[in-house]
C-alpha cells in the first residue's frame, strides 16, 4: 500500500468505529439501560481494555516531561467531555441526527487548526469544506423532515460534543516524547473515565450491574469501538497527517453512522440523504487525492 495513505486510512478507520456508538447506545436504551448507564460503560471497560493492554506490552512506566503530561492530561478530559455530551445528544435526538451534530467537529476542527498554527484554510480545504457542510445538509434529512418536536438541548449537547471532539483532535495531534502508544491510550483513558465518573453513572462500577446484566455486553462494544481502536489509531495518524486534515478525513463517520441506524434501528434514508452521504466522501476524499497527485508531480521533477 502506499504510505501517503496509510495514515489517512488509520484515521478513517478510527473515525468510522465512532460512527457506530450512537446506534449501540440507542440499542443500549432500548434494553433499559440509560444513557449514562452506557457512556459510563464505554469509559470503564474502555480503561480495563487499555489496563491489559498496558499490562503485557510495557515493560515499564514512562518518563515524559511536563508539557507531554498535560497533552495527555488535555486529550483524555476532552475524550471523556465528548462522551458525557455527546450521549446527552443521543438522549435527545435520533441517533442518526446525534452524529450529524457531532459531524460539525470538521470545520471547527479545521478553524482551530488554522488558529493554533497562525495559519490561512489552504484552497483545497475550503473546497472540501464546502462538500461536507453541503452534504451534510442533504444527509441529516432536515430539507424533508419536521425538526420543530426535537428539543433543544439536544442540538446544544450535539454542538457542545462537535467542539470538544474538535478540541481532543487537536491535544492528539501533538507529538509526546518518551512514552507508547499503548502508554498514552492507558492514561488518556484513566483521565476519561475519571472525568466522565464525575459527571454519569459510576455506580454500575461497584454496584455489580456493569459485570452481572447485558451492559458488560454493550460496555464492550463501546468500549473497544470508542476508545480503544479509535484513540490507537487517532494516536498514531494524526500527527502524521495533522489536526486540520484529520478532521476532514474524519469526515466517514457521518455516512457510517446514518448507515448503522438505518440498518440496526430501522431509521429511513431517504434519496437526498443518500445523496448527501456521497457528497460528504467526495469532500473527505478530496485533500487525500490533491496531495497524492502533488506527491507524484514530486517525484518525476
Amino acid at each position: 500500500m502506499n504510505k501517503n495513505l496509510i495514515f489517512p486510512l488509520l484515521i478513517v478507520i478510527a473515525s468510522s468505529s465512532y460512527g457506530i456508538l450512537s446506534t449501540i447506545v440507542k440499542v443500549a436504551m432500548a434494553h433499559g439501560f440509560t444513557t449514562a448507564q452506557a457512556v459510563q460503560s464505554q469509559y470503564a471497560i474502555g480503561f480495563l481494555l487499555a489496563l491489559i493492554l498496558f499490562v503485557f506490552t510495557q515493560r515499564s512506566l514512562p518518563k515524559i516531561t511536563m508539557k507531554g503530561f498535560f497533552i495527555i492530561v488535555g486529550a483524555g478530559l476532552f475524550t471523556g467531555i465528548t462522551g458525557i455530551v455527546y450521549g446527552k445528544s443521543v438522549q435527545y435526538l435520533p441517533a442518526s441526527l446525534a452524529v450529524v451534530m457531532l459531524f460539525q467537529f470538521t470545520w471547527i476542527g479545521l478553524f482551530l487548526d488554522c488558529l493554533l498554527h497562525k495559519r490561512l484554510p489552504k484552497r483545497i480545504e475550503l473546497i472540501s469544506l464546502v462538500f461536507l457542510v453541503g452534504g451534510t445538509i442533504l444527509a441529516a434529512g432536515v430539507l424533508d423532515v419536521d425538526l420543530s418536536g426535537l428539543s433543544w438541548k439536544g442540538w446544544a449537547f450535539g454542538f457542545a460534543a462537535a467542539f470538544s471532539f474538535a478540541v481532543f483532535m487537536q491535544f492528539n495531534s501533538k507529538h509526546v516524547e518518551g512514552i507508547t502508544t499503548i502508554s498514552r491510550l492507558t492514561f488518556m483513558a484513566l483521565v476519561s473515565l475519571i472525568i466522565v465518573s464525575i459527571f454519569q453513572a459510576p455506580e454500575v462500577m461497584w454496584n455489580g450491574e456493569l459485570f452481572t446484566s447485558e451492559l458488560l455486553y454493550f460496555g464492550l462494544a463501546l468500549g473497544f469501538f470508542g476508545i480503544i481502536l479509535p484513540i490507537l489509531l487517532f494516536t498514531v495518524a494524526v500527527p502524521k497527517v495533522g489536526g486540520g486534515t484529520a478532521s476532514i478525513l474524519s469526515a466517514t463517520e457521518l455516512p457510517v453512522a446514518i448507515m448503522a441506524s438505518v440498518i440496526v434501528l430501522n431509521e429511513s434514508l431517504s434519496t437526498l440523504q443518500i445523496v448527501g452521504i456521497l457528497v460528504v466522501l467526495v469532500g473527505m476524499t478530496l485533500p487525500t487525492v490533491i496531495e497524492m497527485k502533488k506527491e507524484k508531480q514530486r517525484l518525476k521533477v
